[in-house]
């Protein structure tokens, strides 16, 4: 692995790593380049702008799809919710008439109880998160963005004005978007640990992950993104869109909605300010970059293990590499 930084050494010979994920190709890029490094060596910082409340819990989809997948117990099917899981508690719901757009497994009913007495007990979501993480297992550093609270929220065409949750579960992210914020995103302070990570990274990798509902939400929260522009050389993204077509999820539609190009080419320009490299699928390799930004081109699309490590361990020597 070839990354040639001064943080490497303040580290010793142990690379450290940072990735900014959310969502199932998030997680799925975080979960190979956890099994490629050693214990320890990767930080992942997550998307937090989807957390809301439900059934009066704290329920935080990103951080548990990232945590369940580096635990290796997610639902391969989904990529999200936990293997195995059952349905009787929102069965219940049902027969009492209560709206259930918002499925919680009985497993993962479990996660978000505890969590809400943790935080009900005082506890920041970072800490939360550290032990329910650690109790899972999982040896990657697990951060929330913000301890804060931030909701993403969406002016749409047919149903006005959205949480994301609404947007993105109970409508099956189908009205059209007009608008898009980051609802207390300007207040917010990055979590503890957040921008001591990322400005002793070896390198930093963007996962391919929505860029306006995943990413985003990350970089608005104040302190981050400019930390992560200081940190630039060691900074590589990978593209969601495999020839114009999202692997997963609203990113085309979206983007599209909101004026963005949401091609490899235009989520290249969306990061020009943070990265130097960029990793498009091979259906891609024709596609032009930003001058500021070299490409680089493989099979993208993870669908196994073998996939993720494969891609995880690309990215690393790239992004350490001086072509």
């Amino acid at each position: 692995m070839a990354l040639n930084n001064a943080a490497e050494s303040e580290q010793g010979s142990q690379p450290q790593i940072v990735a900014l994920a959310g969502g199932v190709g998030g997680a799925k890029l975080a979960h190979g380049l956890a099994r490629v490094l050693p214990p320890g060596a990767l930080t992942v910082i997550v998307n937090t702008g989807d957390d809301f409340r439900c059934l009066g819990l704290a329920v935080s989809p990103d951080l548990d799809t990232v945590m369940y997948t580096l635990a290796g117990v997610a639902n391969p099917e989904t990529g999200w919710g936990i293997a195995g899981d059952t349905r009787q508690m929102i069965g219940m719901l049902e027969r009492y008439g209560e709206p259930v757009w918002f499925s919680l497994g009985d497993r993962d009913l479990a996660t978000n109880l505890l969590r809400t007495r943790l935080l009900d007990h005082g506890l920041p979501l970072s800490v939360a998160t550290a032990r329910l993480a650690g109790a899972l297992g999982v040896t990657a550093h697990l951060l929330p963005m913000t301890n804060d609270h931030i909701a993403t929220m969406l002016d749409t065409e047919e149903c006005g004005v959205l949480e994301f949750q609404e947007y993105f579960v109970r409508y099956r992210w189908q009205p059209r978007v007009k608008r898009l914020w980051y609802e207390g995103a300007n207040a917010a302070q990055p979590a503890p640990g957040v921008i001591e990570a990322i400005e002793s990274a070896s390198a930093i990798v963007i996962c391919p992950s929505n860029p306006v509902l995943s990413i985003e939400p990350i970089l608005r929260v104040p302190g981050i993104r400019e930390a992560v522009q200081r940190r630039k050389e060691v900074t590589i993204a990978v593209s969601p869109v495999i020839h114009q077509a999202a692997v997963k999820g609203p990113t085309v539609k979206i983007m599209t909605e909101l004026g963005l190009d949401p091609s490899a080419q235009g989520i290249a320009a969306y990061y020009a300010d943070l990265v130097e490299k960029f990793v498009v699928d091979s259906q891609d390799q024709d596609i032009p970059v930003p001058p500021s930004i070299r490409k680089r081109t493989t099979n993208i699309l993870m669908s196994n293990d073998a996939d993720r490590e494969r891609l995880a361990r690309e990215v690393l020597e790239w992004v350490g590499s001086k072509t």
